[in-house]
């Protein structure tokens, strides 16, 4: 367990950063290279999965989205990229335009278990459970990391915003080391229960025979810093598929993270435009939406494009 007040870049509350922290406008000639890069995979069409940002000539993108990366590794671990020229392309352009910012940042990684390598973020009409991810609801969520309960999750995640919702839809981001720094302070023995096992409902991704929950710490020390996973949603799933009721102390510890990280002035939140790019720190940044009313028309519906980074491992789904 880690015992020490975090007092890193990534350690901020919300109400002591600047209203512009972590964001980012695009060059004017970076938007030059990203039209031009547009044309010439129309020229030139390529499979997403085979597209390298060494294939294009944008060396004014690599040095932005090199300082891109340096924020999130070594600063405050979230950036808000304003934005790509959707006008100028299509969403398929978009995407994959997006999928080369992303890739020079770290290595894309697959989605699910079928290996999807980009994924959309979007309404279903379905209600959240096993088998159906928060992410094709309309459903508020609470602070979590993506893939929370995988073996190997992203080290980053980005998302390409496309078309936003009628209303509602607001994006939350919070640092895990500020709620850790709460918790230290003010309940330690949570604390310590954060750093003990619980289940994680797998969310039926894994082969037929796999077990349908995983066990993990929600925090753990890695190379002498926090490693954040949290998924409340997925640990109550979790607790309940593996025949073991979460222990009081344990729902205790879960509710005081929560509290932590929602307490005034902790988070930071805007909406999301057509174009912008956010992308955070998985390993010690937590995010959420709340709930949101979508267009009627399918063309008008809120749609998110999402990237997994990481550079570790294998590209598989399970690293």
């Amino acid at each position: 367990m880690l015992e020490r007040a975090f007092t890193d870049a990534n350690a901020w509350r919300g109400a002591e950063l600047s209203p512009d922290a972590g964001h980012f406008k695009v060059p004017a000639s970076v938007t030059a290279e990203l039209t031009d890069a547009v044309a010439e995979l129309a020229a030139n069409p390529l499979p997403l999965a085979a597209l390298k940002p060494e294939h294009m000539d944008i060396p004014a993108t690599q040095a932005f989205m090199a300082k891109i990366k340096a924020t999130l590794t070594n600063g405050i671990g979230f950036a808000l990229i304003d934005r790509l020229p959707l006008e100028a392309t299509s969403e398929d352009g978009a995407r994959a335009l997006f999928w080369l910012m992303g890739s020079i940042i770290e290595r894309p990684v697959a989605q699910n278990w079928m290996g999807d390598m980009i994924y959309d973020v979007t309404d279903t009409g379905r209600q959240p459970g096993n088998g159906t991810r928060p992410d094709k609801t309309n459903a508020e969520q609470n602070f979590h990391t993506d893939n929370s309960y995988n073996l190997c999750p992203p080290n980053f995640v980005g998302l390409l915003c496309l078309r936003a919702a009628k209303a509602g839809g607001t994006s939350h981001i919070v640092s895990f080391k500020a709620a850790h720094n709460a918790l230290r302070d003010n309940n330690p023995d949570l604390l310590k229960r954060l750093y003990a096992p619980f289940y994680f409902d797998r969310q039926r991704e894994h082969a037929s025979d796999d077990a349908m929950t995983l066990s993990h710490p929600l925090f753990a020390e890695e190379d002498g810093d926090l490693l954040a996973r949290l998924s409340k949603f997925q640990v109550m799933n979790g607790h309940k598929l593996a025949g073991d009721p979460l222990d009081a102390i344990g729902a205790e510890a879960l509710d005081a993270l929560e509290d932590a990280m929602s307490a005034p002035g902790m988070d930071v939140s805007f909406q999301f435009e057509p174009g912008q790019i956010q992308i955070i720190n998985n390993r010690v940044i937590g995010h959420r939406r709340t709930e949101f009313i979508d267009w009627p028309e399918a063309d008008r519906k809120r749609l998110l494009v999402r990237l997994w980074l990481r550079d570790q491992g294998r590209p598989f789904y399970n690293g």
